[in-house]
């Protein structure tokens, strides 16, 4: 049985038009004719029986099937783009690994162990994009997802399980001009210089502050920012003091453009966990980038001489 879909063409030179708003400005994107757009466009109308635009003094206009026809067509035009990308980058047997991934500890922490499962699985193909929040396995591409949280939220994802990888240990850090000559600062030391505030984790300090019995009165001040990232590179050029996690940092640490303020840190819950989908069965990619994972999280060194806070 022949299936009611259009050609690929004609849904692209739609999808072109109808987001640029222009027969003129679609082809010049999709290297055609404007005549080859609008044919394609009047052959796609044809097909479906409806008007999809109006033409104004200033180009065209979707009309309102038109509106509802591309937003369900340009999300999956999209994805059909996403799959042949996918397609054409597994160049091996090795099979392809959608993860999903908080942004600062897949760059810091992820990505500079790659090159050892490059090592032992070299046909592997690996895809990362950032996301910070739970979602649906079933709604989209990813096969596993790196996430950051407490127990309590890991457990109210529906339809997953959990693997803890590393516990979280946050610390205050600065630029060593802080520091004075001094080979820490403390707390109430700390609580009068500038602070960078974390926008995801807006309480970071003023909780830290309590946990170490001093008052802060400049707590929640100071600029903030979303990514741990964008907080340690504030803080290693000067602007202010960093609560960070320790283990994103160890490059800045290492080269000596951040040092840790003051070596008590306050007691978190939060970690680090791989989530998966809860299925049955998985693919043998899957159950060997889980093993990989394990010990190299296993191999983490964890600093042994931080004085926890009270």
């Amino acid at each position: 049985m022949r299936r009611k879909i259009p050609s690929l063409q004609a849904l692209a030179c739609f999808e072109a038009a109808a987001r640029q708003q222009s027969y003129t400005r679609a082809a010049q994107e999709l290297a055609l004719t404007q005549g080859a757009v609008s044919r394609q466009i009047t052959a796609l109308e044809e097909f479906l029986g409806l008007a999809l635009f109006r033409r104004t003094r200033h180009g065209v206009l979707l009309t309102e099937r038109g509106a509802d026809y591309f937003a369900q067509v340009a999300p999956r035009l999209q994805a059909l783009e996403q799959d042949t990308l996918d397609a054409m980058s597994a160049q091996g047997p090795g099979g392809t690994l959608h993860l999903a991934a908080v942004p600062t500890f897949a760059t810091r922490w992820l990505i500079p162990r790659l090159a050892d499962l490059k090592r032992l699985q070299p046909d592997l193909t690996i895809h990362i994009e950032t996301s910070t929040r739970p979602f649906m396995f079933a709604d989209t591409v990813f096969d596993a997802a790196l996430y950051a949280g407490t127990p309590e939220q890991v457990s109210q994802w529906a339809g997953t399980r959990a693997l803890r990888l590393l516990a979280e240990q946050v610390v205050p850090v600065c630029s060593p001009h802080f520091l004075a000559g001094q080979s820490s600062l403390s707390p109430a030391a700390i609580a009068d210089l500038p602070l960078l505030q974390q926008s995801t984790r807006t309480e970071a300090w003023r909780r830290w502050f309590d946990a170490m019995g001093v008052s802060a009165p400049l707590a929640l001040s100071g600029p903030r920012f979303e990514l741990f990232s964008m907080t340690a590179a504030a803080a290693a050029h000067g602007l202010g003091l960093a609560l960070v996690p320790r283990l994103l940092i160890e490059p800045e640490l290492a080269r000596g453009e951040l040092v840790v303020a003051c070596e008590r840190v306050l007691p978190s819950e939060r970690a680090y966990y791989l989530v998966t989908p809860q299925a049955p069965d998985e693919r043998p990619v899957i159950n060997g980038f889980v093993r990989w994972l394990q010990k190299a999280a296993a191999q983490t060194a964890e600093t042994p001489d931080v004085e926890t806070a009270s």
